[in-house]
């Protein structure tokens, strides 16, 4: 185990605004993705074609990830900045409307919309996932069950979603209101066994639910295509920081619980609810959430929480040479999340006396400043 190096790789998805307007963009993007594609083949394309998706190839070094990850940002800002666009790294962008959206291309994205319909249509929404390799790939499920109650705070962490089709939504990540709209979404089943979850995937396939298995879009799965567990519950993080310290936590919690096989080795229904429970108390208020603790049978300030976390992972991190992006989740805490900076942004705009569509513009304005 020790010998494992971990790999791991960030898949970024962006939104593309209008940098006068700072809403959808007005004309037609071929240019722009033409472009990409040429200069950015590792890019992708998302639902809509006012999005866009950079991904790393598989990493070792945290230092390499800053610079890959960062590098893409600043090409594909250059080439947007080029075609009257700004890149906007968010869960949700605060002025787009859904309703206005021109669908990508692809047979896959076109068989999306006719399976789910409007709620296809409704996520406007963009992510941040994290793939981490593991030792042993058959351990995936035992694996994804045991890191569940870990995921509502690295959503807390990433939370950039306040704002929704030109509404303050209330709440700091509204990304996973929106997802979840969609079926198979959401945390994963506890699955007994790595056979259990096969045989749950041979059913749905069997009987034309999915495709395959990467049709089940859970906040946390095993990848079809690589050795991997895949993090998905992720907002897209404004602040490259942001990102890699998310990346990092996720990969040093994969080594604690390969290190640990006792961590959460008994979780039940109970366990599961109150995973979901601090899903929501993380979406309504990011770091600032009281997240229940199940050994003790209460709720603890997010920092408790967060400290507790950081205890268990300090040999991970050390040994995995990514401590410093680690530690990175206690600035978040202090300086506040995306969704934080964007709502301080909207109110001091208001304060100023400017209308709420000039607020929502400044929240804009703050997303593409913070992801330089």
């Amino acid at each position: 185990m020790s010998a494992h190096s971990y790999r791991f790789g960030i898949e970024e998805e962006y939104f593309l605004a209008d940098a006068e307007t700072r809403g959808t963009p007005r004309g037609d993007l071929a240019a722009f993705h033409a472009r990409v594609k040429a200069e950015l083949p590792e890019t992708g394309r998302e639902l809509v074609a006012a999005q866009v998706e950079v991904c790393t190839p598989p990493l070792t070094d945290a230092s390499a990830a800053r610079a890959n990850l960062g590098g893409q940002r600043a090409r594909l800002a250059g080439i947007a900045a080029e075609n009257g666009l700004a890149l906007l790294a968010c869960g949700t962008h605060p002025l787009a409307r859904w309703s206005r959206q021109t669908a990508t291309d692809g047979e896959r994205y076109k068989g999306i919309l006719s399976d789910v319909g409007i709620a296809a249509r409704r996520a406007l929404i963009c992510g941040m996932h994290v793939h981490v390799e593991v030792p042993d790939p058959e351990a995936r499920i035992d694996l994804m069950n045991r890191l569940l109650p870990f995921q509502p705070l690295l959503l807390a962490l990433s939370a950039s979603s306040p704002f929704w089709q030109g509404e303050a939504t209330g709440l700091k990540a509204y990304r996973l209101s929106v997802f979840g709209e969609l079926p198979r979404t959401g945390l994963p089943e506890l699955f007994s066994d790595a056979a259990a979850h096969a045989r749950f995937v041979a059913i749905m396939t069997r009987a034309g639910a999915i495709a395959d298995a990467s049709f089940l879009w859970w906040s946390l799965r095993p990848s079809i295509k690589f050795p991997t567990l895949e993090l998905r519950i992720a907002d897209a993080c404004t602040r490259l920081d942001d990102s890699l310290c998310v990346a990092a936590l996720f990969r040093c919690l994969v080594r604690l619980c390969v290190r640990r096989p006792d961590l959460h080795a008994d979780l039940d229904g109970v366990s599961r609810a109150l995973a979901s429970e601090n899903l929501w108390r993380a979406q309504h208020s990011g770091v600032a959430a009281a997240l229940i603790d199940e050994a003790r049978g209460d709720a603890v300030p997010f920092p408790e929480a967060l400290e507790a976390v950081l205890a268990l992972v300090a040999e991970d991190a050390d040994a995995l040479g990514c401590a410093a992006d680690v530690a990175r989740a206690r600035s978040i805490v202090a300086e506040g999340t995306s969704a934080d900076g964007q709502i301080a942004a909207f109110e001091a705009a208001l304060a100023e006396g400017k209308d709420e569509r000039a607020a929502l513009a400044a929240a804009v304005d703050w997303i593409a400043d913070a992801a330089r």
